[in-house]
Parts: C-alpha cells; structure tokens; sequence
C-alpha cells in the first residue's frame, strides 16, 4: 500500500461514517501567536474545542500538514539519526465537537487499523490512563483485546491537556509490538518504553474537563474527540520497513540524492545521516515555503533558513558543494503534488527561493570559515588552546556552522573546543523562546454568540445599505443594554453591508442610525469566529439591544476601496507577466486613499521593468473587463487554476474574483464592476522589505491624477527655474552636478593651498614652553575634517611638539589637540582637549597622540587656547 493509498483509505473511511472532509490547514496557524507552526492535526479546531467557535458541522477528518523545528516542538536536532523524527509529517485525524465519545472512537480506530489497513490485532496494544476505567472496559469488552495487551500508564504518556487551563482529558494510545529485533533487550521492555518495539500508532484524545486556574477539572457539557494517526508511521508498517525513511514517501528524494553524489544512502553511518536529513528538509522546505514561509532571521523564517542551512551543510558531506536541494525539493512534488496541489502551482516560486538561499549561505560559509580562521590566528597569537563556546555558538547561530564543521576545521591543530560554554549559550538562547505566549481565545464579551455558532450574515457584495437588528453592544470591553450620546462602543448586528477588515483589505466606516439615535462607525473588524465589529461613537441620542438600524457605509471611500482592491488583482497579473511566474503576493494593503502590494522577487525592479508593468495594469483597465465573482468549492476552485493567497485562511467554499483570462483568485473582498471604473493606475514607490520580498505603493483614479497633476507642476516649475524645456531637464540637471563638482574640487585645492601657506607662517606664533615646542592658535576653517588637515600641516611642520586648535563653526567651538610621537609619553593629547573643552562648556577626548572637542560656548575660545600654556 503507498503512502497516498494509506492517506486516502483513512479519510474515506471517515467520510463513510458522515465525518465531514476538512482541508489541511495552513503550517503557520491562523491567529494563534502560541505557536510557531502548526503541530498537530488538532491546531485548525482548537477553537471549537474551547467554545469559541461552532461549525456546520460536529464531525471531522483531516490529513494535516505539521512541522516540528522550532519552539517548544522541535525534532530538527534529532532528524538523521533516529527511525521516527521528522521535521515535517503529516497527521491523519478524526474529531468529533460534541457528537460521538469514546466508544465509537474506539471501534472506529481498531475498525480501520484491522479491516481497513489489515493489520494483526494480536499484534496490537492498547495503553489507558491510570484511571480511565471507561476506557479499559470498552477496549476490553467492547472490542475485545486481551487484558494482558492493555496497559495502565501515567499522566506524561496518557494525559493531554490543551495549556495551564482549558480542556484536556485522558488519552489512550494503540501501538503495534514489531516483534523483538526492534528491540532494546532489556527485560522489562514494554508498552512506553522509548524503543522501536512497541511503536505507537493511534493516539486517541478525551476530551471531557475543563480545567480552570487551580487545577479544578470539571466535566465539559459536551465532550469531545481528537485523534491523531503519524502517516509516515503507518505507513512504515504497512510496508513493513524498519524506519519512516524506506518508505514511499522518502526513498525517490533519497534515490535523487544518491544520483546526484555517487554516493549509496547505507555505504556508512555519515552518507546515511546526510541523506535522510537531506530527503526530510527537502519536504519542510518545500511544504514551508509553499505556505509563505521566506529564509529570514527572525521567527519562523529563521526556523526555514536552518532547515535549509542544516541540509546544505549535509550535503557537504556527501561532496555537494554546488546548490542542490531544488533538484530533490523536485521529487517531493512528485510523491505530494496530487495531494498538496499547491505545492506545483508554487514550483517555480519555491526553487528560487531555494536557489537563492542556498547561494547565500555558500557565502557566508566562507565568511565564516575566514572568521573561524582569524579567531585561530589570534588564539596562536595568545597562546590560547582552546576556542571559546561564545565563538563557536556565534559561527553556530549567525552562520549555521554546526560544532563538528569546526571540529573538522582544527582536528590537526591541537585545539579544543569550549562546549560547556557553547552549551550555556545555547541554553540562554532557548529560555529566550520559550517566553510565554497566550492563545488568545474570543473576548468574554462575545462568547454568548459564539458558542451558538451565530455569524454576521455580510450583505455588501450587493448593497451598501440595509437595515437589521442589534445582537451586542460593548462599552469599555463589557456587554451593555444600552449607551448614550458621546460613548466610544463596539456593535454587533445581524446582517451589515459594512466590510470587515480581511484580506488586506481596511474595513468600512460609515452611520448607523435611526429616529432615536446616529452612530458615526470609524472602523469595522471581525474576530476569529466570524463576528462583524462595528466601532464608532453615538454622535447623538441613545441606543439599546434589540433596536432596528438603517446601516449605511460611506460610500466614497468604498469605491475607492474598491477599485484599489481590483488594481491589485491587475497589478499582480502584470508583475508575474513582466518579472516571472516566481512572483507570488506576500502581504497587501488596500484602503480608500492607496494600494501596498508586498510580493516575492530576488533582485529590484529595474526602471524599465516598472514602465512595463504601469503600462500593462493600464492597457487592462482601458480594456475595461467585467470583474466576475462565483462561489464554488477550494477542491473546484483549486482544479480552475485560481490562485490562493499566502496570508489567508479559506474554507471549503470560497470566492472566486476573474477578470477576463488573465487573472483568476481567491478572494473575498469587494471589487469594483468593471476594470475601466478604476481610471489609471500609478506606482509611487518600489522598495525591498525582507529578503526575496519586495514592496510597491501605488494609486489609482483620483488619487492617480493629483499625482500625476503634481508631478507636472514639479516639472513645470523646475522647467522654468532651469530655463529649459521639460524633455531636457535630466540633461541640465546632470550638467549642473557635474558642473558643481568640479567647483567643489576647486574649492578644497584653494583651501588646500591656503592652509598650507598658513602654515609656512607660524613661527611667530610658536612658543618655547621649557624646552617644548607649544603652538595654541584660533584658526577660520568650516568643519572638523578641515580642523584636522590644518593640524596635521601644523605637526609636520613643528617636527616635535604639542599643537592646540580652535575655530568658531556653526555657533559652537572646535578643538583639536597634537602631540607628536617623540612627547607622548609626557603629554597626552586627550587630556589637553579636555581641560581646554571645559572652558567652552563641553567635552571631548581621544588617543594620547590626537583628540578633538567641542563646546557651545565659543565666547570662551581664546581662554581655552592660552590654558594649554599653564598645562605644558
């Protein structure tokens, strides 16, 4: 059986028993600032499971995509070496909000692990919580395992609990004995021991209390299911291999690594190592960066650019030194395209993302290599044998240098490594992460709507207008029945034609009103349950819960909402037209006044390349083609080519936005009728933000012709200042430049020529201070640079000696202290300065040779000049 057969015959044996198909999930979770990626199949539900949100349905099942790098969840040390840990996997699970409990999730797992995959149920163990009697009877009774194959374990192994509070419950596991040579040959090897024997499949989750502050459980009103079953592991016993990695699911990338070392995967420990690690990363790569995840050095791109970084380095041991990884992201679209379309339809997108990041990291490995060689340069020099942890934990965490890469470096060179020290900082480094982050669930304010599944029905795709009753009304974060003229509240309704702000796209603002009351909206939002949150001020009269409103969004600022929403659809076509089909939309924003368009591409925008692109968005908006929208399902839209955002979170129906052939997306934001009622289109700027993430601001209708207007003035003004015509202007401009800096150059050789003739006039102004050499003079100069030129003229001319400078710049006093090399060790130039700069109110400092000062008391001057006689 494939890994794709053992996927499919779960969820349709699922869907058999009237579990609704749910899609996976996005790897960065919707909302959910505890997490850095999703980990658990469990992760899209956890709302429902915390009463915040009701769904159509009560029922699930999900093949999830997870990965586990980074945070609390992390496997990325351990993948390589053992037969089960993997940065990404895949988790297949059924849940049930309330439905079904632990019976029937019983029978259902032994059902599908003995009939529908055909595995031995004598070969099958079942593992409870220590008191779950419930469970014990039913599996013993009810399905009929032996009571020596079920075994009691502790809270660690059978207990599962969502945070400090909230739901949890007991767990039971069901785990396959694979017979002894997995074993570890201890003689109390059993049911939790941390070998390959006993290896646990199913997990099946309890969840019936609700724990609260103290630790109090409390029976849930409605318990529920969640259970998760590894895909790589079943199927590692479907096919009856000793780890994951024989499986269908990695042997063609590790095949494709072997074609392109000349290495065998098993020829040694090390080529092993290096190509499952290599097969893993290829999949987390892939699958992260198919869900917006870009290499950078914070968060979760930090997590990818050492997924990325760690295969790299692997690869360097099977004799890779060019970039490969695309080569063998290239088989995972093979094995996972049918089912992650998304992966193909990113393709080209995520080989140069790979590309480019593994160029860069071939770089900075000899940046790192010459720092690592410089460091030893100076240990030779300190007659230092060991190499500091702090060092060798820098060259790990800014440069990806494992320890063993710089174990290789020093192996003939008598050196030791600090790796306590390294520890600690590693140490210091994770309690850094492992700050607590809470999950935010829905306000208390409007939980009451929520856990009745209640949404606001939205009426503005159609209507800017409309008329429905009051659900809520919040006043300083608390439910009121009413509110009064001059409060700031938050309303909730049936119906409203008002946007909410999603999708980059800013919310309506707007009145509500009727005979008693007008409530001027500023902004509307919606929270993760799909309420619609009106926020404004009662601008006069009083309104209650139950009352009727006229709704009414303003209008302008909507249709310039609108046809900036529609532009970037446009713009989008045009930017994978003129750049390539890389570019993919990472971030936007669209608003009344412009458009921000954030979108993937490795290098900036050339001039010409964005004339292309302005005129492309315009030719389309001249065309003037009807904007389309039609419901369907993600499977449908997905097999019609349209194009899913990064950023966004869809169900399993969505809306569908087209504009003649050119540009189909995912979308569920308000758009204009027609391309032409945009107008024109303009580009104010084009900036790079991230790596491989590029930024362009934009205007349209309106807003594009006072632009354009103003760009007109500038050049008529300009035209007129330079006695030139407009075409011209670059051209005179560029003259003038040219012009001005062969003045410039003119000027310092003038001033050049008159500091070195003020020089060759100071012998009147020398002092002989016993036996000292001493010149303190109050010279004309314009900044410090040209302080320092006259000063240094002044030392080679005195040979031997000490110089103080003065000069008045700006309103402030400068100084500059010299003692030429011979008297250093008796007078200190930074000590001169110093004193002197007191006398104008400031401060300074420096080396014993030259310091400079300042002060903003230049009154004081010629006092501070003649200090440095009394000094000497």
């Amino acid at each position: 059986m494939t890994g794709n057969e053992a996927r499919k015959i779960f969820i349709e044996y699922f869907k058999k028993y009237g579990h609704h198909i749910v899609r996976s999930s996005s790897l960065v979770p919707d909302n959910d600032p505890t997490l850095l990626f999703t980990n658990a199949g469990m992760v899209q539900f956890k709302r429902i499971f915390t009463g915040d949100e009701k769904r159509e349905y009560s029922t699930a099942v999900t093949s999830q995509k997870c990965v586990r790098a980074g945070g609390k969840h992390n496997d990325l040390e351990n993948v390589g070496y053992t037969a089960r840990h993997q940065t990404f996997f895949e988790m297949l699970g059924n849940f049930s909000f309330g439905e079904y409990f632990k019976e029937k999730a019983v029978e259902f797992a032994w059902d599908l692990l003995t009939n529908g995959y055909g595995l031995d149920a004598s070969k099958l163990w079942v593992s409870v919580y220590l008191d779950d009697d419930e469970a014990y009877e039913l599996w013993r009774d009810k399905v009929g395992v032996p009571e020596d194959r079920i075994v009691r374990l502790g809270e660690e192994e059978n207990f599962w609990s969502m945070g400090d509070t909230g739901p949890c419950g007991p767990c039971s596991e069901i785990h396959i004995d694979r017979g002894e040579e997995f074993g570890c040959d201890r003689k109390d090897c059993a049911v939790g021991c941390e070998c390959d024997r006993y290896l646990e499949l199913w997990n099946l989750v309890f969840m019936q209390y609700e724990k609260d502050e103290t630790g109090t459980m409390k029976p849930l009103p409605k318990p529920s299911i969640d259970t998760g079953l590894g895909l790589e592991r079943i199927v590692s016993v479907l096919q009856d291999t000793k780890t994951n990695y024989e499986t269908d699911l990695f042997v063609p990338i590790m095949e494709r690594v072997e074609e392109l070392c000349g290495k065998r995967t098993y020829e040694s420990r090390q080529t092993e190592v290096a190509t499952k690690v290599i097969a893993d990363h290829s999949r987390a790569t892939a699958f992260l960066i198919a869900d917006g995840v870009l290499p950078s050095n914070d968060g979760r791109g930090y997590v990818l650019r050492r997924i990325i970084r760690r295969a790299v380095r692997y690869g360097r041991n099977l004799g890779l030194k060019k970039p490969f990884l695309h080569h063998t992201i290239e088989k995972v679209f093979d094995i996972m395209g049918d089912a992650y379309p998304e992966l193909r339809e990113s393709s080209s997108f995520i080989f140069n993302v790979v590309k480019n990041e593994e160029k860069q990291f071939l770089e900075t490995l000899d940046i790192g290599i010459k720092l690592l060689d410089d460091s030893i340069k100076k240990l030779g020099k300190e007659k230092t044998k060991i190499i500091p942890g702090d060092l060798i934990f820098k060259l790990y965490d800014t440069f990806g240098f494992p320890v063993d890469i710089i174990q290789d470096v020093v192996k003939d060179m008598d050196l030791s490594l600090d790796i306590d020290g390294f520890n600690k900082a590693m140490g210091e480094q994770k309690k850094r992460s492992k700050s607590k982050i809470k999950f935010e669930g829905v306000s208390e304010a409007y939980k009451s709507l929520t856990k009745q599944g209640i949404k606001t029905l939205f009426t503005g795709y159609k209507t800017c207008e409309d008329e429905s009753d009051i659900l809520i009304i919040i006043k300083d974060d608390k439910r009121v029945e009413s509110a009064k003229s001059g409060d700031r509240i938050e309303i909730v309704t049936v119906k409203t034609p008002f946007y909410a702000e999603s999708g980059g796209q800013s919310g309506d603002s707007g009145v509500f009103y009727n005979d008693k009351c007008r409530i001027r909206i500023d902004s509307t939002f919606s929270n993760p349950s799909g309420l619609s949150i009106h926020k404004g001020e009662i601008e006069k009269g009083e309104v209650s819960v139950k009352d009727k409103l006229e709704l009414k969004v303003d209008i302008d600022k909507r249709k310039s909402t609108e046809n900036n929403h529609t532009a970037t659809h446009i713009l989008h076509y045009a930017l994978r037209e003129v750049l390539g089909d890389h570019v993919k939309q990472s971030g936007s924003l669209v608003s009344s006044d412009r458009l921000r368009f954030d979108f993937t591409h490795f290098s900036q925008v050339t001039d010409d390349e964005i004339e292309e692109i302005i005129k492309i968005v315009n030719q389309r908006i001249r065309e003037n083609y009807s904007v389309k929208t039609k419901e369907m399902s993600m499977d449908d839209a997905s097999k019609s080519g349209a194009t899913a955002l990064f950023e966004e979170k869809y169900g399993d129906q969505v809306r569908v936005v087209s504009l003649g052939d050119f540009s189909k997306e995912l979308c569920g934001g308000t758009h204009t009728e027609r391309s032409g009622d945009i107008g024109l289109f303009k580009i104010l700027s084009e900036e790079g933000i991230a790596s491989g993430v590029r930024r362009i601001e934009a205007v349209t209708g309106a807003k594009a012709v006072d632009e354009i207007n103003f760009d007109n003035l500038l050049l008529k003004k300009s035209s007129a200042y330079l006695k030139n015509s407009k075409k011209n202007i670059p051209e005179k401009i560029n003259s003038l430049l040219k012009e001005k800096r062969q003045l410039l150059k003119e000027i310092e050789s003038l001033k050049t020529k008159i500091a070195s003739k003020f020089a060759d006039n100071i012998d009147n102004d020398i002092k002989n201070i016993n036996g000292i050499k001493v010149l303190s003079k109050k010279v004309e100069i314009e900044n410090p640079s040209q302080l320092r030129d006259l000063a240094d003229k002044f030392k080679n001319k005195i040979k031997s000696g000490v110089i103080l400078l003065g000069a008045e710049s700006n309103g402030k006093a400068l100084l500059i202290s010299i003692v030429t090399d011979d008297l250093t060790k008796k007078y200190r130039a930074g000590d001169i300065v110093r004193k002197a700069a007191l006398i104008v109110g400031g401060g300074g400092g420096g080396r014993s040779d030259m310091a400079q000062a300042g002060g903003s008391n230049p009154v004081n001057l010629d006092k501070a000049l003649n200090s440095v006689y009394d000094l000497i």
